[in-house]
């Protein structure tokens, strides 16, 4: 395992040390509390807006204003979590990450914040926070794991040629029923939602995660491709991985309405 998904009592442990980020809403960040210290950066403010760039970015600009805004600077160890076993906290990551964050300065909370408040202090005074000026690089120019259509069709080529045996594997990240309604040819499904434990809200142990990335011929010999149509779960399953210790993760942000408005195949039904 590693520190790219941190348990809370790590976080509580560090919490003078770490710039931590609530992506919840502001209501419940100011009425239900949030963690003592956490600056709040709701969800919807760093969605794809109309100057998004590349994939489901926001856009440089307004991602930077935003961390900016919130006192958090590149420099800095970020953890961010939400009340939903951050899949909302995971996009917060990966648009840092592909804005040039090091990623080995972004870290999950291991659960969220119904589960952190189960065992530890929460609060609802405001946070004091002195605004820096965070930089971004941009990711049409530096090296990041977002692919295009044309190369997930060529890899798509391949797998359906080659099957077990390609080095890659595409894994389609939303739920059972829409990817039986149509998916990228070649690709395996996993539901982000089967990765955690609806009980203690974080992931579950690592011999299960294991399994089930396993059973879908998930392994680490083999690049990982992911894609969804929301950005979140594309980023939750992408930081699981990481966590896990998978080095060669690619994924393609457009959505499978966009795939085919290009003439590209799709397929219907369960996995090959």
């Amino acid at each position: 395992m590693s520190d790219v998904v941190v348990p809370a009592d790590w976080v509580a442990e560090r919490l003078d040390e770490v710039a931590v980020v609530d992506v919840r809403d502001a209501w419940e960040f100011d009425s239900i509390g949030h963690v003592p210290g956490a600056v709040n950066v709701p969800f919807d403010e760093f969605r794809a807006g109309d100057d998004a760039e590349a994939g489901m970015l926001p856009g440089g600009q307004a991602f930077a204003d935003l961390c900016s805004a919130a006192g958090i600077s590149r420099e800095d160890h970020v953890v961010a979590y939400d009340d939903m076993h951050g899949v909302f906290a995971a996009r917060f990551l990966v648009t840092a990450e592909l804005y040039g964050h090091d990623p080995a300065k972004l870290h999950l909370l291991d659960g969220d914040f119904s589960s952190w408040r189960l065992e530890h202090e929460t609060t609802s005074d405001a946070t004091a926070v002195e605004p820096t000026t965070y930089e971004v690089s941009d990711p049409a120019t530096t090296d990041t794991p977002l692919v295009d259509a044309d190369e997930v069709a060529a890899v798509s080529d391949r797998v359906t040629t080659e099957g077990e045996d390609a080095r890659t594997v595409i894994v389609d990240t939303r739920e059972g029923w829409e990817y039986e309604e149509g998916h990228i040819p070649g690709a395996v499904q996993l539901d982000w939602r089967e990765l955690v434990d609806d009980e203690t809200r974080g992931l579950k142990s690592r011999a299960t995660l294991e399994s089930v990335l396993e059973a879908r011929g998930i392994t680490r010999d083999r690049r990982v491709l992911l894609y969804c149509n929301t950005a979140r779960r594309i980023s939750h399953t992408y930081t699981v991985l990481r966590h896990l210790g998978y080095d060669d993760l690619a994924f393609y942000e457009g959505s499978l309405t966009e795939w085919e408005a290009e003439g590209r195949a799709v397929r219907e039904g369960e996995a090959e």
